[in-house]
């Protein structure tokens, strides 16, 4: 290898250990900024939203989203580790409850909670994102301590023994729905549903457990009804000939 050979390699060397430069002040400015928007549109409208809204939301151009984020996999991945990491711990609570049933009561709560404040969230655990590897393996890491969960309530003798795993998850889906729903006229009126599933699932309770809030009256049905099912279409009149 020749002089300059070994020159442009120890350079080359020397550049690839080089720490990453930070960003500049302005341009840290503006990352903080855009996913705080992010934040708050996701937590809204889910992983539909787009980046030009976010940018919009975030006060700054579109061209800037995408020199922080060269896409939006890449912003959903920066913004939702840390919301993982949340719902990692609340199913680790509840697997080190001493009382199986109270801990996966307290989870399904927390986690259904979690997802009616934040629709990101909601998209990223039932993997509306895609085949995301990292989100792919917090799944991996996650599903196994529901599963233990669930077993440890049916060996206790408190869960019914025919539950599956997919279960808890249909309930979250449920719940969340019936969440969006009533948002506008009891945004809290879930919960009365959550007991009511709880009940039908455990299998030692001595009375049934307060529901925790009222139904929604009749016409807080309806007109819930009216705001989420689509208006009926009417047909046309033919035309009456002469």
């Amino acid at each position: 290898m020749t002089t300059t050979e070994q020159q442009t390699g120890a350079a080359a060397d020397e550049q690839a250990a080089a720490p990453a430069r930070p960003l500049r002040a302005d341009a840290e400015r503006n990352r903080v900024r855009i996913l705080a928007a992010a934040r708050e549109v996701f937590a809204r409208r889910g992983l539909e939203a787009g980046l030009d809204e976010i940018a919009r939301h975030a006060g700054v151009g579109t061209g800037t989203v995408y020199r922080r984020f060269p896409d939006k996999t890449a912003l959903v991945e920066a913004l939702f580790d840390e919301r993982l990491d949340q719902v990692v711990a609340c199913v680790k609570d509840a697997v080190a409850d001493p009382d199986p049933w109270a801990g996966l009561c307290a989870a399904l709560e927390s986690l259904v909670a979690m997802q009616i404040e934040d629709h990101g969230l909601k998209d990223v655990i039932f993997g509306e994102i895609g085949d995301l590897e990292s989100f792919r393996s917090r799944r991996a890491e996650i599903l196994p301590l529901v599963e233990q969960g669930v077993r440890r309530a049916i060996d206790a003798g408190v869960l019914r023994p025919d539950v599956e795993l997919t279960d808890f998850a249909a309930v979250q889906v449920m719940l969340v729905q019936v969440a969006a729903f009533a948002e506008a006229a009891d945004p809290q009126v879930w919960r009365r549903y959550l007991h009511l599933l709880l009940d039908g699932l455990c299998t030692r309770r001595e009375a049934p457990t307060p529901l925790g809030g009222p139904a929604l009256d009749l016409d807080a049905f309806e007109a819930a009804c009216g705001r989420h099912l689509p208006a009926p279409t009417t047909q046309p009149s033919a035309p009456t000939g002469r």
